[in-house]
C-alpha cells in the first residue's frame, strides 16, 4: 500500500466527486481512477459507491477513511517533527476552535504564532465540540480549544484553559431583570430559551446544569452564532443561558448569575493527541499559550 494511494482515496472521499479530486490533486482523472482500483484490489474490497453525479464511501471505505487520515497525519507529523529538529518548523498547523471560547484569545494567539514560525501555514476550523473532538482524534486537527467533554485518555489529552459559571441573560424589560434576584434552574423551568446547537460547548454545560436540576426546558430558539444569540434576546424573545464572559458582549442585556448549578458548570480546554502523537508546531502553539499565561 503506497502512501499516494491513501491521499488519493483521502481526498476522493472528501470531494466526493473523482474530477474534483484529481484537479485538486493535479493528478489526471484516469491516474486517480487506476489509484483507487488498485487499493481496492489490494483490500480486495469495494472503497466507493459510484454514481454519475457523485462517490459515496461503502461500510469498508468508512473504515479505511479513519484510518488513512490517521496514518496521513502521522506521517505529516514525522516531515515536520525533522524540520524542527533542523531548527526551522514547516508544514501546516490546523487548528479547530468553538466560538468565543473562553481561557484563549485564539486570533491573538495565532498571530503570534505567525510571527515567530512565518513558514508555517495556519489553518482554522470553527465547529462545535463533539466535531472538534473527533478531528483531533482522527489526526484532521491538531488541536482544538472546545468545553470540556468526556474524552477517550487514548484518543485525546484535555489541557484545561478556563473554568467559569453561567449567567442568565435577558431584555431589561423581562420578569426577570425587574425581580433583579439570581435565578435557580427551578425558576427558569417556563421560560422560552435562545440557545446553540446541541453539539456547542455553552449548550452543552447548560443542558447538563438543568439536567442535574431535574428541570425540562424548552430552546425554541436555536442559533449557530454568537450575535444571533443575542439580538434574539435583546429583542426579548427568550432569555439565554451562557459562559460568565458572554455578559460583556451586550452592556444593554441583564445579566444574572444563574445558582443552584455548582461552580463552575462551564470548562474549556486545549484538546490534544496522545504525547508522542503532538505535531511540533501544536507544542509550538501550546508553548505560546503557556508563554502568555505565565
Amino acid at each position: 500500500m503506497e502512501l499516494r494511494h491513501l491521499q488519493h482515496f483521502v481526498a476522493v472521499a472528501e470531494d466526493q466527486h473523482f474530477t474534483r479530486a484529481a484537479e485538486r490533486l493535479l493528478v489526471s482523472q484516469s491516474g486517480l481512477s487506476a489509484s483507487i482500483r488498485a487499493l481496492e484490489r489490494e483490500l480486495r474490497a469495494p472503497l466507493f459507491v459510484r454514481t454519475t453525479r457523485r462517490v459515496t464511501l461503502t461500510e469498508a471505505g468508512r473504515a479505511l477513511l479513519v484510518e488513512a487520515e490517521r496514518v496521513l497525519a502521522q506521517v505529516r507529523a514525522a516531515h515536520e517533527a525533522v524540520a524542527a529538529v533542523q531548527g526551522v518548523l514547516r508544514g501546516t498547523l490546523a487548528v479547530g476552535t468553538e466560538q468565543c471560547i473562553a481561557g484563549v484569545h485564539v486570533a491573538k494567539l495565532l498571530a503570534a504564532f505567525r510571527r515567530r514560525h512565518p513558514d508555517v501555514e495556519i489553518r482554522l476550523r470553527q465547529w462545535g465540540s463533539a466535531a472538534l473532538a473527533e478531528e483531533v482524534a482522527a489526526g484532521r486537527l491538531d488541536l482544538a480549544f472546545a468545553y470540556r467533554t468526556q474524552a477517550d485518555p487514548d484518543r485525546l489529552r484535555p489541557v484545561a484553559l478556563a473554568g467559569e459559571p453561567m449567567t442568565v441573560l435577558c431584555h431589561p424589560g423581562h420578569r426577570l431583570a425587574r425581580a433583579g434576584t439570581p435565578p435557580t434552574p427551578h425558576d427558569l423551568g417556563g421560560e422560552v430559551f435562545v440557545d446553540f446547537h446541541p453539539d456547542w460547548g455553552p449548550r452543552r454545560a447548560t443542558d447538563t446544569a438543568f439536567a442535574a436540576a431535574g428541570v425540562r426546558r424548552t430552546v425554541a430558539l436555536e442559533v449557530n452564532d454568537v450575535h444571533s444569540l443575542l439580538d434574539l434576546v435583546d429583542e426579548n424573545l427568550g432569555i439565554a443561558v451562557v459562559p460568565q464572559h458572554f455578559r460583556h458582549k451586550r452592556a444593554a442585556l441583564t445579566a444574572l448569575p444563574l445558582e443552584g448549578t455548582g461552580e463552575p458548570v462551564y470548562e474549556t480546554v486545549a484538546l490534544l493527541p496522545p504525547a508522542e502523537a503532538v505535531s511540533p508546531a501544536a507544542r509550538a502553539l501550546m508553548a505560546l499559550l503557556d508563554d502568555a499565561d505565565a
